[in-house]
């Protein structure tokens, strides 16, 4: 007798649900990565206007604006767009600022999540450097 070779039904739904549990934990895994590339783009953004806050401030030393607007901050409105982000004046699309003081220079810039981003909701970007992230 000649025997058959190949995979039996049960085999074959046993593999499928292996791959099935793995897609299902692998997802989420992957979901948290993508957000955290998307805003990578949005912190080099913030970055821009955060030198353009700091230059803006030396210029005017005390006669500066508390919300500049962008042709005072020596940038055009299509400057802040990237693929996920976009920017206008403070406030409008994801991107808000504001000058605290020039001394100490203080000032924020803050960013919010666009449609497709889950987490975290928002970033704001301080005078130091430092990045802080509301979930």
């Amino acid at each position: 007798m000649e025997s058959k070779k190949g995979f039996t039904l049960i085999e074959l739904m046993a593999a499928i649900f292996i791959v099935c549990i793995l897609a299902a934990v692998v997802v989420p895994i992957m979901q948290g990565h993508i957000d955290s590339a998307k805003w990578s783009e949005g912190k080099a953004i913030m970055g821009i206007i955060a030198r353009a806050l700091r230059t803006h401030i030396n210029e005017k030393n005390n006669n500066f604006t508390p919300v500049p607007t962008l042709t005072e901050l020596g940038l055009e409105p299509g400057n802040l767009n990237g693929t996920y982000f976009s920017g206008g004046e403070s406030g409008t699309n994801n991107f808000s600022w504001v000058i605290n003081s020039n001394n100490p220079i203080n000032f924020l810039v803050t960013a919010t999540a666009p449609a497709g981003v889950k987490s975290p909701s928002q970033i704001t970007l301080n005078h130091a450097g430092i990045f802080t992230e509301t979930k």
